[in-house]
Parts: C-alpha cells; sequence; structure tokens
C-alpha cells in the first residue's frame, strides 16, 4: 500500500512540473472573497496554496474583498448597510470603517496568516504608492469609487524582493478623498496593469453553469465572442454579470489566462494552477 501511495505522489508531481516551469517567474493575480474567506479550514488551505505557489517561483498577488467583516464592524457602530443596484452606500463616516477594516483588521490577518504559513507578506491599500486611482461612481451612492488609474509599481517593487503583496481595494482622488472599490473589478484591472499571466476570481460557485440548478452542467471554458449570446440566453445572469465584465475586463488588458473558479473547494488553487484537469471556467 505504501508503494501505491509514493507512486501516486510522485504521478501528481510529475503532472505538476510542466506548469511549474510554465509559470515560474510569471505573475498570478488572486482575487480573494466570498465563503473561502469566511470559512477558517478553507482560509488555511488558500494560504497554503499561495505559499506553495511562491515557494515554486511564481509571483503571486493577493486581492481581497471583506463584506462581510464591514457589515459586522457597521453593525457593532449601529449604521445600517444600505445598498443600490447591490453597491454599498458610503458616506463619509462608512468610508472610514471600510478602510479600517479592509486596510486594516483584514488585509493585516490575511499577512498574518500567510507569513504563518511561511512565506513573506506585505499588506498594500490602493492608497499606497498611488496604486488605484478613483472617482466618484455616482453621487448618490458616496464614496463608491471608479477606477480611473493603476499604478502598479508597488506591486512590481513587493514581488520582485520575493514578497507576496497582499491588496486591499481603495482608492482615492486628486483632492484626497477615499473610496471603496469593488474588489471583483480592482482585482482585474490590476491583473491587466501588470500584465499578469494568469487571473483567477474565486467564487462560491463551481463556475459558469448552463443550468443555474445542476452543478454538473459546468461549461469548462468560453469564448469571450460568445458571451453576449449567453447572456440572451440567461445562462449568464444576476450576480455573475459583473464577475464576467471583470474577466472580461482582464481579458482586454492582456492577461493571457483568466478563470473563475469555486472558492469552496479545498486547495481549489493548487488544482487550477498544477494539474491538467484545472478548475472552473476559463475565458478564451
Amino acid at each position: 500500500m505504501g508503494n501505491i501511495d509514493l507512486a501516486v505522489r510522485a504521478e501528481v508531481l510529475s503532472e505538476a512540473l510542466p506548469y511549474i516551469l510554465k509559470y515560474r517567474d510569471k505573475i498570478i493575480v488572486v482575487k480573494y472573497g466570498g465563503n473561502a474567506m469566511i470559512n477558517e479550514d478553507l482560509k488555511k488551505h488558500v494560504m497554503e496554496d499561495l505559499v506553495m505557489l511562491r515557494s515554486v517561483g511564481m509571483k503571486v498577488v493577493l486581492v481581497h474583498g471583506g463584506g462581510p467583516e464591514i457589515n459586522e464592524m457597521l453593525k457593532k457602530v449601529g449604521k445600517e448597510s444600505k445598498f443600490v443596484n447591490g453597491l454599498r452606500v458610503t458616506d463619509e463616516e462608512t468610508v472610514e470603517i471600510v478602510t479600517e477594516v479592509l486596510a486594516g483588521k483584514v488585509n493585516k490577518n490575511l499577512v498574518k496568516q500567510l507569513n504563518n504559513a511561511g512565506a513573506k507578506a506585505v499588506g498594500l491599500a490602493g492608497l499606497d504608492a498611488g496604486l488605484i486611482k478613483a472617482v466618484s461612481k455616482n453621487p448618490e451612492l458616496g464614496y463608491v469609487g471608479t477606477i480611473t488609474d493603476v499604478d502598479p509599481s508597488i506591486i512590481i517593487d513587493t514581488l520582485n524582493a520575493g514578497y507576496i503583496p497582499v491588496v486591499s481595494t481603495i482608492g482615492y482622488d486628486n483632492d484626497g478623498n477615499v473610496y471603496n472599490i469593488n474588489a471583483d473589478t480592482a482585482a482585474a484591472r490590476i491583473a491587466g496593469a501588470l500584465k499578469a499571466e494568469k487571473f483567477i476570481a474565486m467564487t462560491d460557485i463551481v463556475g459558469v453553469l448552463k443550468d443555474k440548478d445542476d452543478p454538473k452542467s459546468l461549461l469548462p471554458f468560453i469564448y469571450v465572442s460568445d458571451i453576449k449570446s449567453l447572456e440572451k440566453q440567461g445562462i449568464i445572469a444576476g450576480g455573475m454579470i459583473p464577475k464576467i465584465e471583470c474577466c472580461l475586463e482582464a481579458k482586454r488588458m492582456g492577461v493571457n489566462n483568466v478563470v473563475i473558479i469555486d472558492g469552496r473547494v479545498p486547495h481549489s488553487i493548487l488544482i487550477e494552477v498544477l494539474t491538467d484537469k484545472g478548475l472552473g471556467t476559463e475565458f478564451k
């Protein structure tokens, strides 16, 4: 039995080798959120995956959200969350809380966990070194921002120094106003600005489904030219639409490989990056 186990392990390592060589010294951007960020066991797997990729020579960038933590803090201070078309109305008090939670508590917790897992991680916010510039998306939403520019220099410097950058998605404008930025949008724009080789968007579903009620109807890949048709058919609908738009933005900006994966699967990042099978839905 021991020899069989060793043979299986050897086969797994052999399968991973071409991908290790393919992505060595290449940038991989991971957008992290949803259930994988709340569940502590899944979070541990994600941290281990990122450390593994970095240890074999890949340049990993982690971009994170933190909606549940923001909701929890707003509830603690007795501030009601209001949403317009799925976007959080963010007044001056709320954006201060968002900044404290995202750039502080959430970001530093992820940095700590990556360091404990064996990496060298550094926390960054969109405010650092002009990383994310933004303007107000809609006065009705308050301090919710639309990205006008991404300067990835600080991320590149951090990667070249051997660290894993952990980026919270706060932006600012020339007047010093701070904005809450959608994490999916920010991650896609950062991946594009970095000319990343791969962009991984982690979600709470298996990928794009032909039948939303049948997890086995996963579409393993989608051609960009077919997306409008899939929207008309209702295959791409609801909350999946903005995630697809972010993936398209990454493709338009030159990211070679863009994929949505199920963050609820343990070690989903390693499965996606280092195996023939991959995971989720790839955009071609």
